[in-house]
């Protein structure tokens, strides 16, 4: 026999939570299901945690849009929750003169989604923020900041568990069928069980296509292959010579080997870019010798031996390598045709900074 709930979402990572957050708040019974023994295992802590402005994604775009909403949003409710966080700032620097016309457009770009405090320094001036940073100019990012992400997870948990919501951890979602408008879904684990439901949400990140994969009725055209980038973090050995974030101009999969603080001032850079055919996090220290060449272009007093393996983190890309960057893959009843059921793919970042504005588009979607 299975037991009745209203909403089932699959995945406890940061934008899973936010999502069962903004549903309990609507008065939704949410049950979570999560295959770890705890939450944000994935994707959602294993990443840079940086609140970001929004200054990178196609105008238009739901990166763009959800990214600058999500931000306003997630300071507020950090400072309302007491969650630790700083706006710190980023410096986007140009090594070379060639760089300044990227700066350009990417401060063109940041204005058209919204982003109207970016300022463009030249040398002198960036040097008078950050005496260590090398190079011709850069573009000033006031609205960037930085967020403990293990502790935005458990205010979200803690939110909407006090609105009625339950996690399911060690319940892996084996699959579902959608039925007279509600779907039958099998949970495996050590104690199996059945749901019956009338939503469903797919936040499963990485795992995300292998649960669309088990829902039936869900056509293959709605699924897009999964493309994994894996991302290494090195952490500097001593003080941190920067107060602000420091990116270089970014290449095209990723923002580039940036340096980032987390709450204790401790600087760390990352991530550079592996694209892998299965999920492994294992650390290859030797990847620091590329690092030190991308790093030294914008700082150049890193001394040999300072960068220490950190961790790793994987991307869950819906875009080939050399492909234009996806955009977030939202799909709700009205795209693929099966009530109730909301899909999420391509959730990397900004899917951190967007989170809240993340919950209240799916929600949106059900409507």
């Amino acid at each position: 026999m299975s037991e009745k709930v209203d909403c089932v979402v699959v995945g406890a990572g940061v934008i899973g939570l936010a999502i069962a957050r903004s549903l309990a708040k609507k008065g939704r019974e949410v049950i979570v299901l999560e295959a770890e023994n705890d939450i944000g295992t994935g994707t959602s802590s294993r990443n840079s945690e940086v609140i970001h402005a929004g200054i990178y994604y196609q105008p238009g775009s739901l990166k763009a849009k959800l990214c600058v909403q999500g931000k306003e949003a997630l300071y507020h409710y950090c400072e309302e929750r007491g969650v630790e966080h700083k706006r710190l700032g980023k410096l986007i620097v140009a090594s070379q003169d060639k760089d300044l016309a990227t700066l350009e457009k990417l401060k063109r770009t940041a204005e058209t989604n919204g982003i109207p405090d970016m300022v463009f320094l030249n040398g002198p001036e960036m040097k008078s923020l950050e005496p260590a940073l090398a190079g011709v100019g850069a573009l000033l990012s006031p609205s960037t900041g930085i967020v403990d992400s293990h502790g935005l997870m458990l205010a979200y948990q803690g939110e909407a568990e006090d609105l009625g919501m339950v996690i399911a951890f060690n319940s892996p979602f084996q699959s579902a069928r959608s039925e007279s408008n509600q779907f039958h879904i099998e949970v495996g684990g050590d104690t199996p069980l059945s749901l019956t439901a009338n939503t469903l949400i797919n936040s499963a990140g990485l795992g995300a296509q292998d649960i669309a994969n088990n829902i039936s009725g869900l056509k293959p055209n709605h699924i897009p292959k999964r493309y994994l980038l894996k991302g290494s973090y090195f952490s500097m050995t001593g003080k941190s010579p920067f107060t602000r974030l420091i990116y270089p101009v970014p290449p095209d999969a990723s923002l580039g080997i940036h340096l980032t603080l987390d709450l204790g001032g401790q600087a760390k850079f990352g991530p550079d870019q592996e694209w892998i055919d299965s999920i492994d996090y294992t650390m290859n220290p030797s990847r620091a010798d590329s690092f030190y060449a991308s790093v030294r272009q914008y700082y150049p007093d890193l001394a040999d031996g300072a960068l220490e393996a950190a961790y790793s983190g994987i991307r869950p890309k819906i875009q080939a390598p050399g492909d234009p960057v996806a955009d977030f893959m939202i799909e709700g009843p009205a795209d693929h045709g099966i009530a109730g059921l909301v899909n999420l793919f391509g959730m990397e970042s900004p899917g951190l900074t967007s989170s809240l504005a993340i919950g209240d588009y799916v929600c949106a979607l059900l409507d």
